[in-house]
């Protein structure tokens, strides 16, 4: 087969997607509005549970769609029944069409108790994650932070932003960046304040255990109500353990909030197309979560990776590969 299909994102679950299509004799064509494949994992440091540099699975991905033609540079505007139609106004034609936008993150300066963009040492997850990448992690002084406080859900599970959904990934995101920066700083204190602890993943569970047993890392569950600068920009916290019902107020030398992941901006722009439709979280609804979740409502468009829910980097490419096979068999069935 020589049939074109249009992927739509070239982050992880998409070029997944283009070297499985490529594999089943198709010609995949990456359309991706940043100048380079990659994403989101282009941020990452390493990878959960098993501390696996990002780089490198970024790398091999890369090495596997060599030879796909890629468009970087250009928006997808909206999914058109013959293919795409481009921010420009072109339409590129296609026999189908994978959809791998991927998601935003949560804009942390919406919480505006917290401090994030006001004070010198509030941080998210993204910050630190660049910091570690470019190997100098530290306060805005350029001094080592000597206590550390991981704040869970910010933009996930809260009434108050409309982000009622959970991110999945944000818990096991913070105890990596903790056990991370515990590594760095052997002599400091770090604190992670939760509601719940989702450890969903295969070794997730083992690894909050290692963060407290090997890394001496605290959890509190409770919520941190607001964040206030001190004369020495320092963070003053003021929150409350739950588990004891007692107020907690503390002085923190750098404060991370674990951003969460929202709907893309796009898929209100896709969900235009027939067949296409969205949760209340606005991710993309698929036909079914069980035999379908690949599929939508159209028969030449599929999905695939975080475009649908919050997931991790391992089920982003196990959709791009199944994602793929359900286009090949849609094609073949065209043929027949």
């Amino acid at each position: 087969m020589s049939k074109k299909v249009i992927v739509i994102g070239g982050g992880a679950a998409g070029m997944q997607a283009a070297a499985t299509l490529t594999e089943q004799g198709l010609r995949p064509v990456i359309i991706e509005k940043s100048d380079r494949l990659g994403g989101k994992l282009c941020q990452w440091h390493k990878l959960f549970p098993t501390l696996t540099p990002a780089s490198e699975v970024l790398e091999t991905l890369r090495k596997q769609v060599q030879g796909v033609e890629v468009m970087t540079n250009t928006e997808v505007r909206r999914i058109d029944p013959n293919g795409v139609v481009l921010s420009d106004g072109r339409l590129v034609v296609s026999d189908a069409v994978v959809v791998c936008s991927g998601f935003d993150i949560f804009k942390a300066e919406i919480k505006e108790e917290y401090g994030y963009g006001l004070y010198d040492n509030v941080y998210t997850t993204v910050d630190i994650e660049r910091m570690l990448n470019e190997g100098r992690v530290a306060m805005r002084d350029g001094s080592k932070p000597q206590r550390i406080a991981f704040l869970h859900c910010v933009g996930s599970r809260d009434e108050k932003v409309g982000q009622r959904h959970c991110s999945r990934v944000c818990c096991i995101t913070g105890v990596k960046q903790a056990m991370e920066l515990k590594g760095l700083f052997p002599q400091s204190e770090v604190f992670n304040f939760y509601m719940d602890i989702r450890m969903f993943g295969p070794g997730y569970e083992e690894m909050y255990r290692q963060a407290q047993e090997e890394f001496n890392i605290h959890f509190v569950r409770g919520r941190i109500s607001e964040a206030s600068e001190t004369i020495d920009h320092r963070v003053q916290i003021k929150a409350e353990d739950t588990l004891i019902g007692r107020p907690l107020k503390m002085t923190v030398d750098m404060l991370i909030l674990i951003v969460g992941m929202r709907a893309g901006e796009s898929n209100f722009r896709f969900a235009e197309a027939p067949g296409v439709e969205l949760y209340p979280s606005s991710f993309i609804r698929p036909q079914d979560q069980f035999t379908g979740n690949v599929c939508s409502g159209a028969p030449n468009i599929f999905y695939a990776g975080t475009v649908t829910a919050p997931k991790n980097v391992g089920e982003s490419l196990n959709e791009g590969t199944a994602a793929a096979l359900r286009v090949a068999a849609y094609l073949r069935d065209q043929i027949d």
